[in-house]
């Protein structure tokens, strides 16, 4: 039985969302999608909340639609624009001004929908993003993770890849936008601590110990369900991320019942309901003992996986009633 309007929140060519959608439409569950980012003429909103009213309610309505606030049963939350592309012609103070009242405004109405189930909520997704909260969530949960530094110290850095070399240097996050727009990104990689100088004071840096890894797994959790899939990069990359995406070799993998329980509590721990996994494996993945926690993505990708089709229902089912089918 559907329990009511999807709102999904993201960009115009999101095409997870798409898919997700189109699941939705052959359940005849209703969708509006919208990009905040789209505030001014193509879309405008007005939510009240007073005496005798104690939860925001009120009118939405884009260039097509128009959304009760209050009929809104869930929330798919993707990847939106940033304010600040919208205001990117304004002077700067104007712009920072503009795009910090809509955000705390229309996303803090939208945030804060009474009664809605979100998959999954920003304010989960912005906590489970920080790797050092991902990374202790995960140790305190029972999964095996890797020898962390944090540091901008050099003399860390060289004391660390001393006692735990060979060592993996990784960014917290992908690189930005540059002047042309364009974003690049910046992969795992090894990292000769005969480099080290003073330059790692700039700002702060993760180095792990390499794990000897007999290869690499992808879980995807939505709700109760649970999709694995081991990878292997036919040229042995250190990080499967960097290759052609087309050539990965994929294989399905079952997950040990007590990593499959930690996945559940690590979601439970952040307010999530969907998250992406990644595994490092050091044997042949049947005892948990072979699997060491990378990091997990709390709004990740899960389209190229074979299976997708499967992902995507489960979205669809969660999203539509609450719960995963059986």
């Amino acid at each position: 039985m559907v329990a009511g309007l999807v709102l999904v929140i993201t960009s115009l060519e999101d095409v997870t969302a798409d898919w997700v959608i189109g699941a939705l439409n052959e359940r005849g569950v209703p969708v509006v999608r919208v990009d905040p980012a789209d505030i001014g003429s193509d879309l405008s909103f007005g939510a009240r909340i007073g005496a005798g009213a104690p939860v925001w309610d009120g009118r939405l309505r884009t260039a097509s639609r128009e959304v009760a606030l209050g009929k809104v049963a869930s929330v798919y939350y993707r990847r939106p624009t940033p304010y600040t592309a919208r205001y990117r012609h304004f002077p700067v103070q104007q712009r920072d001004f503009a795009a910090a009242e809509a955000r705390h405004g229309l996303s803090g109405v939208l945030n804060h929908l009474h009664g809605v189930r979100y998959v999954n909520h920003p304010d989960g997704v912005t906590a489970a993003d920080f790797k050092p909260g991902q990374l202790q969530t995960a140790a305190q949960l029972g999964l095996a993770i890797p020898p962390t530094l944090i540091t901008n110290d050099v003399e860390a850095a060289r004391k660390f890849a001393a006692e735990y070399g060979p060592v993996i240097y990784k960014p917290f996050r992908g690189l930005p936008a540059g002047e042309d727009g364009h974003t690049g990104a910046i992969w795992a990689q090894r990292v000769d601590p005969d480099t080290f100088d003073e330059s790692l004071a700039v700002t702060a840096h993760l180095f792990q110990a390499e794990i000897p890894k007999t290869g690499d797994v992808r879980v995807t959790v939505v709700g109760d369900k649970v999709f694995a899939q081991q990878i292997a990069a036919p040229d042995g990359a250190l990080d499967w991320r960097r290759g052609d995406w087309d050539t990965l070799v994929h294989s399905p993998i079952a997950v040990p019942a007590p990593i499959e329980a930690a996945l559940h509590r690590y979601l439970e721990t952040f307010g999530l309901v969907f998250g992406c996994f990644d595994f490092a494996l050091t044997g042949d993945g049947r005892d948990s003992e072979d699997w060491v926690f990378i990091e997990c993505n709390p709004n990740g990708q899960w389209g190229w996986l074979p299976d997708a089709d499967k992902i995507t229902a489960a979205f669809a089912d969660i999203l539509s009633t609450g719960r995963n089918r059986v």
